[in-house]
């Protein structure tokens, strides 16, 4: 780890990945250069401390530091708001490429949890004391890492679709075929092979979408895009499955495993959607290539 010191404010060290979450916590204080993220400026007073001390409980590879470089129990925020109905996790695992995950209440009193967070008993016993979680909902195989254990911990069912079974193979509810299919009253699981073979997209209330990989919302484009870069399955694929797809959703809040996350009218996320649809139509196949993202 590098040389954090107290005069020199918050820093970020060089185990840093470049996974985004940071710059999605905290914008304008932390940006990037050089491929990974760097401090961009000192916050200027609480509210700006508290974007900071956000991205770094989230931080996968724990780079982060405040100016004294500790980092206190009592300023992580997570789970996080985002509405009345979904929270953000943070926490986010290296073993999950730093992806997002979510909680979903449900009507009742119940939650669903949608991805995951690092493993560990004290995150799980926060989740826990929200109320019962029923189901682990993993987008794909990348993000599959702790999922078995979340759903024993928890007592919940986990679900993946059967492309990417072998990254989950104790799955409790295997998704087949490309048919939407209703797993819960109100949530809607959309196959969408493309980023992986076994790629899923969960639709809540016709108002939230949790992506996964398949597509996200771009701070430099300032519009939806796919990681087309970071295809491993097929991008004619994910062409194929947007293109069967995207006239069947519906919703305001779009929600990735990476990217930004951005909240506008169902109208113009419908529009946004059919766009991007004939977008990745004319995309082709290119190496992977992880530098080439457009956040």
């Amino acid at each position: 780890m590098g040389d954090v010191r107290a005069q020199d404010g918050w820093q970020v060290d060089e185990r840093c990945t470049n996974c985004d979450v940071a710059r999605q916590l905290a914008p304008g204080l932390i940006g990037e250069a050089g491929g990974r993220s760097v401090v961009l400026r000192q916050p200027d007073g609480e509210a700006e401390v508290r974007l900071l001390q956000a991205a770094a409980h989230a931080c996968p590879t724990r780079s982060i530091h405040p100016p004294d470089g500790r980092l206190a129990a009592e300023t992580d925020p997570f789970p996080l708001a985002l509405d009345d109905t979904v929270l953000l996790c943070g926490h986010n695992s290296r073993r999950t490429a730093g992806a997002n995950s979510y909680l979903l209440h449900r009507p009742g009193g119940t939650l669903m949890m949608v991805d995951t967070p690092r493993w560990s008993t004290t995150l799980a016993a926060r989740y826990e004391a929200l109320g019962p979680v029923t189901d682990i909902l993993l987008t794909h195989r990348d993000h599959a890492a702790h999922g078995r254990r979340y759903a024993d911990r928890l007592g919940a069912r986990l679900w993946i679709h059967e492309g990417d079974l072998d990254a989950a193979p104790d799955a409790d509810r295997v998704l087949r075929g490309t048919d939407p299919v209703e797993i819960a009253e109100g949530v809607v699981a959309h196959p969408l092979p493309g980023h992986t073979r076994g790629s899923v997209l969960y639709l809540a209330d016709e108002r939230y979408c949790f992506s996964g990989d398949s597509f996200y919302w771009s701070r430099s484009t300032a519009d939806i895009e796919v990681a087309e870069s970071v295809t491993w399955y097929s991008i004619r694929e994910l062409s194929a499955s947007l293109a069967r797809t995207a006239d069947r959703l519906r919703f305001e809040w779009l929600l990735p495993g990476h990217g930004d996350r951005r909240h506008l009218p169902a109208q113009e996320m419908a529009e946004r959607l059919r766009e991007l649809t004939e977008r990745t139509r004319r995309l082709r196949p290119r190496p992977i290539d992880f530098t080439a993202v457009r956040w």
